[in-house]
């Protein structure tokens, strides 16, 4: 797949007063207010620009409203006809609807055919701009544009880095269940775009590479599990290693140049650690039990997997080079699928207790556990790069298909993702270079 082709231009500083400071999401608190705030649709250079400012205004509201931070106010209510993208508000029109917060913008088509977004965010109560950006692109990544000025609106307020520029690969799912056909499948956050990668054979566990440019599976192509590696640019696909054995679970490494997976050897399965610019392997754990699912930490100094070597399924945490294993879980129930965060402070989990299996997170070393989604059957957690939110696969009762849902690690603003078709197992991207 070729690489989205974005020239992005902040032209325009951030524009803030120490008084505009007082606009805040606190999205620390475990029960946030969501902030009211107002888009009317961006203003069209030209008639032939309508449909782009309308759309990219659109996609800025489903955005924000979606994050559970933010309310955005319907249309319908606004009281002023903004008509400069240049010219400051009247800002008790939109006090008097109750707007915290307003973004007005304007889509222009250049003399060159690029599109250029410029966008303003306003503080209603304080009677000041917060922020002010402009993004130039070609006209097919209207989105990805509205996506950039959603993160810029939520960085602002929120304090914290957005997560709507971002993309999930996960797994498509359509047939019967005795015949279920399962293909490698790539959407942009939101679930726009969705494009399948792979077809006519069995895949799992897609994971991205800090660039999101290559992404590592295990496939059944060749007849046994193996993992392979799909270039997003190129479409090429490439099995990583020839192993007489099954290879599985695998992740990359922080700075993309080493794969960590599970082999398969004489009925043990233990996690090994490949450099992809040597093809070097190394054997990370050597125990007569089931070690697979293996998470770097952030710094890549640990590494944070599941064991049955204790007599049930656990997470362990060792250092990035096997040392010092040491179980981390100890609650009640079956504990799997770890992943650290990308902030390093907590590590997801997929919780099996009473029938049920739940969405959990915990400290990296255990401490603090608790339960963040509420299905019948969830399971494969994923992070947003900011630490967030998380994305799982979601089995309906019966086992009757499933599902992509997020949800806040507060446990708040659970929701699901629409795919076409039935979805599983999930994998965020870092943010689109």
């Amino acid at each position: 797949m070729k690489r989205l082709a974005l020239a992005l231009a902040v032209l325009l500083a951030m524009v803030s007063s120490p008084a505009s400071a007082a606009l805040h999401v606190d999205v620390t608190q475990g029960n946030v207010q969501p902030l009211p705030i107002a888009i009317p649709d961006f203003l069209a250079a030209s008639p032939s620009d309508a449909s782009a400012a309308s759309n990219i205004a659109g996609v800025v509201r489903a955005d924000l409203q979606r994050s559970g931070l933010f309310k955005s106010l319907d249309p319908k209510s606004f009281v002023e006809q903004i008509r400069s993208v240049n010219t400051a508000p009247v800002f008790a029109n939109w006090r008097v609807i109750n707007a915290q917060a307003l973004v007005t913008g304007q889509a222009t088509t250049q003399p060159d055919g690029r599109l250029r977004v410029d966008f303003r965010l306003w503080d209603v109560f304080d009677g000041s701009q917060m922020l002010g950006q402009q993004f130039t692109a070609t006209p097919d990544n209207w989105r990805r544009i509205a996506h950039l000025i959603a993160d810029a609106i939520y960085q602002r307020i929120t304090g914290e880095k957005g997560y709507f520029d971002t993309r999930i690969v996960f797994i498509s799912e359509s047939g019967p269940a005795t015949n279920r056909k399962k293909r490698l499948a790539v959407m942009d956050e939101d679930g726009a775009n969705p494009k399948f990668l792979t077809s006519g054979y069995l895949v799992l566990t897609p994971r991205f590479n800090p660039t999101a440019q290559m992404i590592a599976y295990m496939s059944y192509i060749s007849g046994k599990p193996r993992v392979y590696l799909f270039d997003m640019e190129s479409g090429r696909q490439e099995m990583l290693g020839q192993f007489t054995n099954m290879t599985f679970s695998p992740r990359f490494s922080p700075d993309g140049n080493k794969v960590v997976m599970t082999l398969e050897q004489g009925g043990n399965s233990d996690i090994y650690l490949m450099d992809l610019r040597t093809r070097a392997i190394s054997r990370l754990t050597s125990d007569p039990s089931i070690d697979t699912s293996p998470s770097f930490s952030p710094d890549g100094s640990q590494i944070v997997f599941e064991s049955d070597r204790g007599g049930s399924q656990q997470i362990y945490v060792m250092g990035a080079d096997g040392s010092n294993p040491h179980r981390v879980s100890f609650g009640q129930g079956k504990n799997g699928t770890p992943v650290w965060s990308p902030r390093g402070d907590q590590i997801a989990i997929t919780k099996q207790s009473g029938g049920a299996f739940r969405i959990g997170v915990m400290r990296h070393d255990g401490s603090g556990e608790r339960l963040v989604s509420n299905g019948w059957e969830d399971e494969g957690p994923t992070w947003a790069p900011n630490g967030r939110v998380l994305m799982y696969s979601r089995t309906l009762r019966g086992g009757h298909g499933s599902q992509i849902w997020s949800v806040d690690v507060t446990g708040r603003n659970e929701q699901r993702v629409l795919t076409p078709g039935g979805a599983s197992d999930p994998a965020w991207s870092p943010l689109i270079q």
